[in-house]
């Protein structure tokens, strides 16, 4: 073969130029295109960092705007809770007073009721007493046949009412 051949009086150059090749990469892709990818690379990680952060400051800033906003609506109904409380006794206060005002008026009509019916009372005894008192006079009449006096008749029958 050919190629085996020439090896002993090309490999001199051949050494030379794949020396010559590598090194031209290596200055090329090593000294000027790493760089740049790696700047690139540190850019996207500072970028990527700085997204985090902004992020975390987001959540941070939620947070208190969450707390913030948990204490309006304790406070909130801490306030409402008290105007109901005070609704409560306002209508409690008005309800004792018409309550207070309504027991005076039934006390009142009890009371005139209770009168009325001592005076009923009252009438009725004395008209049974009138009663009793002109049913005894009349038996003693009929069956003693002697006459009592109104007013004998009339003790006669208290007395006996006031026994039975």
């Amino acid at each position: 073969m050919p190629q085996i051949a020439q090896i002993a009086e090309t490999y001199s150059s051949q050494i030379f130029w794949l020396l010559l090749t590598f090194g031209f990469v290596f200055f090329v892709v090593g000294r000027g295109m790493v760089p740049k990818i790696q700047a690139t690379v540190e850019a996207r990680d500072s970028k990527i960092a700085a997204d985090l952060a902004a992020a975390k400051a987001s959540f941070a800033g939620a947070d208190e705007l969450e707390e913030e906003w948990r204490a309006k609506e304790n406070a909130a109904r801490a306030d409402a809770q008290a105007v109901l409380a005070e609704a409560k006794a306002k209508a409690a206060k008005v309800t004792e007073g018409q309550l207070h005002e309504a027991d005076a008026v039934i006390s009142a009509k009890v009371a005139a009721a209770e009168a009325s019916v001592e005076a009923a009372r009252s009438g009725a005894l004395t008209q049974v007493e009138a009663v009793a008192a002109d049913a005894a006079a009349e038996m003693v009449l009929r069956i003693a046949g002697t006459s009592v006096s109104p007013q004998a008749a009339i003790e006669a029958a208290k007395a006996a009412l006031a026994h039975g």
